[in-house]
């Protein structure tokens, strides 16, 4: 249970409410320009999201998938992008539309997800649904560092997070 990708789920885990922490409580940091706040959530955001790289590399490579992985590694996601677009939309760098949407797809599917599983059935993460969280994690970092597209990005990011879900639907009604 303890293996390579459950200990970098965990360590994802962890890093989402550091990075929350630096965009949204930054007077708790009163002598750190905001400008380094957002390197610092930027970074964390970067490292976590190595880490989602590797545990998923690590596990489908070397065989080390398990039950607590397939829980961890989905909420490890959730709990790091929940922080990077609450955050952002604390800080009114991220549209509340977009974050709405983006936010009840994945809780829907997440609990469509828990319905299968309880029906005996499995509904893996797709191609897309990958894609989705390659794009969502672009426009997070795009907009923690403040840069053009950030915005444009993010609704890119709303309507493939959009469409995936549809598949899942779609693929949950088989």
């Amino acid at each position: 249970m303890l293996n390579i990708p459950n200990i970098l789920a965990f360590i994802r885990l962890l890093i989402a409410p550091i990075m929350f922490m630096f965009l949204v409580n930054r007077e708790l940091f009163p002598n750190i320009h905001p400008t380094w706040l957002d390197f610092f959530a930027a970074f964390l955001f970067v490292l976590a999201s190595i880490t989602d790289f590797f545990d998923g590399f690590i596990a489908r490579n070397f065989d080390q998938i398990t039950q607590l992985g397939k829980i961890l590694d989905p909420l490890a996601d959730k709990m790091l992008t929940l922080a990077g677009f609450l955050g952002l939309m604390m800080l009114g760098r991220a549209d509340p539309w977009a974050i709405y949407l983006i936010l009840t797809r994945e809780f829907f599917i997440t609990g469509l997800r828990v319905a299968a599983v309880s029906e005996g059935k499995e509904v893996a993460a797709s191609f897309l649904g990958k894609i989705k969280t390659i794009i969502q994690m672009i426009a997070i970092g795009f907009l923690i560092m403040n840069w053009p597209f950030g915005t444009l990005i993010l609704w890119i990011a709303v309507g493939v997070t959009l469409y995936s879900g549809y598949e899942y639907i779609k693929e949950y009604l088989k």
